[in-house]
């Protein structure tokens, strides 16, 4: 049996071609798993739970049919999806992880993050981060009319790809140290997330350990998968 791991799908109407496969993918891609993990980001945006917008209904609805067949499902918050609520899980029949989230895969400890907590060096966007996970500041936000905050929602991307044209990729990537402290902080020597949407296997040393940090690929041209047996771990593309 296998566990799934994916992110950063960033599911938009206006990409149908990436919802067609995820849809695909849920449906026959996760036939032998025993469970699967979605570490952020798999709406564009996400406005409350209340949003009726037809495309992520029928993703919810995928999700929730494999929840119903006994397939353990988690979901752990990304920086475009940050407002998925409980009314999410109920209806998708996914558990809400916290960020950083600590699981055991065959006896290795291995820690899941979305990955944008380590992006330590683009102050901007954490400043920004910690404004929008301000519990009052996102009571404020569901509490608009839904219009509203769609249309908040988009000028926030907006903002964001503005914001993003300015800086080097250096700077929007994670930062070592960061890594590294917190492996040491959770005593663990594994790491695994997305948001960089750098797709890689990054093996170095870790106080006398050999520790590495995985990083699941985005689905903007391909999906992305890393798969988890008894055997190890195979990180792969899905061509579209």
């Amino acid at each position: 049996m296998t566990t799934l791991f994916i992110s950063d799908l960033h599911l938009d109407p206006a990409r149908p071609d990436i919802t067609t496969q995820a849809l695909e993918f849920l449906e026959t891609g996760t036939r032998d798993a025993e469970a699967l993990y979605i570490l952020g980001d798999l709406f564009e945006a996400w406005v409350g739970d209340d949003d009726p917008e037809p495309e992520k209904r029928r993703v919810i609805a995928a999700l929730r049919r494999l929840t119903d067949g006994g397939l353990p499902c988690f979901f752990m918050h990304g920086n475009r999806d940050f407002l998925v609520g409980e009314g999410f899980a109920a209806d998708s029949g996914c558990k809400l992880l916290t960020d950083p989230t600590i699981v055991q895969m065959y006896g290795t400890p291995v820690i899941l993050m979305h990955g944008d907590t380590l992006c330590t060096d683009d102050h901007e966007y954490q400043a920004f981060r910690a404004m929008v996970r301000n519990p009052d500041w996102q009571r404020g936000m569901l509490a608009r009319p839904l219009a509203e905050r769609v249309a908040l929602a988009q000028q926030m991307r907006e903002a964001s790809s503005a914001s993003m044209a300015g800086k080097s990729m250096e700077i929007m990537d994670v930062n070592q140290a960061a890594v590294e402290a917190t492996m040491r902080e959770h005593g663990v020597y594994t790491m695994l997330h997305g948001h960089t949407h750098r797709p890689a296997v990054h093996r170095f040393e870790l106080d006398g350990h050999e520790a590495v940090r995985i990083v699941l690929g985005d689905w903007y041209t391909q999906g992305s998968v890393l798969s988890w047996d008894e055997d190890g771990y195979v990180l792969r593309t899905l061509e579209r």
